[in-house]
């Protein structure tokens, strides 16, 4: 199957999948209407949406910048192949930063998203004055 290109058919889809997380909350919330229940859901949906996008965003960009993203069983393999090779999480900066990202007014290499001919992201060092 091939990925969905169409602006207007990603849109459609992220309205899809929103409007099922609203009917899904809605419908336990009817089921069992309490200050608890809302609390409790609102924490889980937070949690959630704050791992997924540690998932691919925070390991991409800050942890290892050779990574890209393909959904989160492409995160699961990754993180077990990262533990099979004895290799844990750095908060060391990737190579070719310094701390802070600055290096004389440069940053040396910074990953950047670019659409290849099949519409996937791909990195590639970029330069900047800062």
């Amino acid at each position: 199957m091939r990925d969905i290109t169409s602006p207007k058919l990603l849109y459609a889809k992220g309205a899809l999948l929103l409007a099922c997380g609203v009917l899904a909350g809605a419908a336990l919330l009817a089921d069992r209407p309490s200050v608890k229940t809302a609390v409790l859901l609102a924490i889980t949906v937070w949690g959630f949406a704050r791992a997924y996008y540690f998932a691919f965003y925070v390991v991409e960009r800050y942890v290892d910048p050779a990574y890209r993203f393909a959904g989160l069983t492409s995160f699961a393999g990754y993180l077990l192949r990262r533990r099979r090779a004895g290799r844990p999480g750095s908060a060391s900066p990737p190579p070719g930063r310094a701390a802070g990202g600055r290096d004389g007014g440069v940053i040396r290499s910074r990953p950047e998203e670019r659409a290849d001919a099949a519409g996937r992201p791909e990195a590639g060092p970029v330069r900047r004055e800062v």
